[in-house]
């Protein structure tokens, strides 16, 4: 079982962004020294009321100070832009990483970001499935020649190519049942949402499987999964701490319309009790290690990262987290 750390960066408007990015970046450096095995940063355009640097420059930031961690965007959200960018960002990342690259890309849900790029959330799938397959091709010929409906490489060239062959690996994060499809077919794995209950994992763990029977490919060797985490000595505290932050992280998911795009009955709209139950791993160490045997046991995860800093939490509860986790918790997974 690895781990990684899941580092938002989503910060509240009016807040001093340059000293909450050097923030993240110390809990990037810690991750390294408290033996997590990646970081994950996500990707929003236009987020008010939250601030956050982009992914992509985070991350070669990360790769300077922490430079054993294997980085994930998570996700670039790929019909917003165009393959041979997204080919060469990505590949200069990996060659600045020494190939420590993982490829997350994902749809995307939220029309402002849509229109900004000029594009719709109705033709979102189609623009997802070209881009990624131009991004494939781009990495591993020389030249390219395909047509795409918002582009057209015309015997293009990736000047950079990744330092990982053929490519490095492809995640795609998902949480409709189309989307579940889709990373059964086009990527390594199917990076599995932090936000759809456990029993709708379970449906969509059989979608995804009878997908990779019907395409002829079997489960892969390093499967993901994202989960909302927080240990503490017991579960009333956990949810005491956690609530203020992920209450509000959640109430912006909900104006943003994320659950608008997920199954019906994992919808936000819910008081902070129903929203964990069932969804998020709180709890004691012991608690929080079961949760995550749990996991692998019904899932075959054996990737975690976990999400424990959300908009508007001190930086040190974080990092206390995080040294909890590492002390107590992940010890136990393995042995367990």
């Amino acid at each position: 079982m690895q781990f990684g750390l899941l580092i938002r960066g989503q910060h509240p408007a009016g807040d001093d962004i340059q000293a909450r990015a050097r923030e993240d970046l110390e809990m990037a450096r810690r991750a390294e020294q408290l033996g997590f095995a990646s970081v994950t940063r996500g990707s929003h355009y236009s987020s008010h009321p939250l601030l956050g640097l982009q992914q992509i420059p985070f991350l070669a930031q990360v790769a300077v100070v922490a430079p054993s961690l294997r980085l994930i965007p998570g996700v670039v959200l790929l019909p917003l832009h165009k393959p041979l960018e997204v080919a060469e960002q990505i590949a200069t990342l990996d060659v600045m990483s020494g190939g420590k690259v993982v490829f997350g890309c994902g749809i995307g849900y939220r029309e402002v970001e849509f229109k900004a790029f000029g594009t719709t959330l109705k033709h979102a799938g189609p623009r997802f499935e070209e881009c990624l397959a131009a991004v494939k091709r781009l990495w591993t010929e020389d030249f390219v020649t395909m047509q795409g409906s918002h582009f057209e490489l015309d015997g293009a060239n990736c000047t950079i190519k990744p330092v990982q062959k053929p490519m490095p690996p492809v995640w795609i994060g998902a949480n409709a049942d189309i989307g579940i499809r889709r990373a059964a077919r086009m990527a390594d794995c199917w990076f599995v949402n932090p936000h759809n209950k456990i029993e709708t994992l379970s449906r969509q763990m059989d979608i995804y499987k009878r997908e990779l029977d019907t395409c002829g490919k079997p489960f892969p060797a390093e499967f993901p999964m994202l989960r909302e985490v927080f240990v503490a000595r017991t579960r009333e505290e956990a949810m005491r701490l956690a609530r203020p932050s992920l209450e509000a992280k959640y109430q912006a998911y909900r104006d943003w319309g994320q659950d608008k795009v997920m199954p019906a009955e994992d919808h936000f709209d819910l008081a902070f009790d129903e929203l964990v139950r069932d969804r998020f791993l709180f709890g004691s160490p012991v608690e929080v290690t079961e949760q995550i045997l749990d996991l692998r046991r019904r899932f075959g995860v054996n990737h975690m990262v976990v999400g424990v800093h959300w908009t508007g939490m001190p930086a040190s509860l974080a990092l206390e987290q995080m040294q909890m986790l590492a002390e107590e918790v992940f010890p136990a997974v393995r042995a367990g």
